[in-house]
């Protein structure tokens, strides 16, 4: 099967793609009731046709969750190859938020194994309902040079971080962040009023 090698930019974007074969071996695995067989060639077509457009995407969450380029490459190649293994349980739809949760799973993993950033569950009293700033987004779309976004990109939790992403650069709706995320609407929209404030704060910060 061939997936996609990923090299990006210095905006974070993909700058191009090599593809590379990978060689699937057939396992022995206890057919799970939710499993469905599927033809392997079939299996091959369908799951290129559905993840491979959202490869960018992938990179770009997997970029920004752990901070570092080459890692954000080879986790993206771990979270394809997941998802290939598991595609007879994907139900259709939205092809981009099953990509996107299988590569925000395996970054969280990885990073819980090496130490990293965990997530910080939600509390109210923390995370609750924030005003939002009416020109935080102006002040993070418009008026902020990259350099400095990017670094206070970087700064915030790792929650905060997701959803920002999500939501500015990948455009998701509420809702399929809240289905990727696994939390609810609510604490999607909460956590994105925290993150822009902390970045206008920031930024702010940045040009001073």
């Amino acid at each position: 099967m061939a997936l996609a090698r990923v090299s990006s930019n210095s905006n974070g974007r993909v700058a191009h793609v090599t593809m590379t074969t990978f060689a699937f071996t057939a396992s022995p695995e206890v057919t799970k009731p939710e499993r469905i067989a599927m033809d392997p060639a079939r299996k091959r077509a369908l799951f290129e046709q559905t993840a491979l457009p959202h490869l960018n995407a992938a990179y770009n969450l997997a970029r920004w969750l752990t901070r570092n380029g080459d890692h954000a490459e080879d986790l993206v190649q771990e979270a394809y190859l997941r998802a290939f293994r598991s595609f007879e349980t994907f139900q259709g739809g939205d092809g981009r938020a099953w990509v996107l949760t299988v590569v925000r799973n395996t970054c969280l993993t990885w990073l819980r194994k090496k130490g990293g950033q965990p997530m910080v569950e939600f509390d109210e009293q923390v995370h609750g309902s924030a005003d939002e700033s009416p020109n935080a987004e102006s002040v993070l779309l418009n008026q902020a040079a990259l350099g400095s976004l990017q670094d206070c990109l970087e700064e915030l939790p790792l929650e905060f971080r997701e959803v920002i992403i999500l939501r500015e650069l990948e455009e998701l709706s509420y809702k399929e962040i809240s289905d990727i995320a696994r939390v609810p609407v609510g604490t999607v929209m909460s956590r994105l009023a925290r993150a822009r404030k902390r970045l206008q704060q920031c930024l702010t910060g940045a040009r001073q």
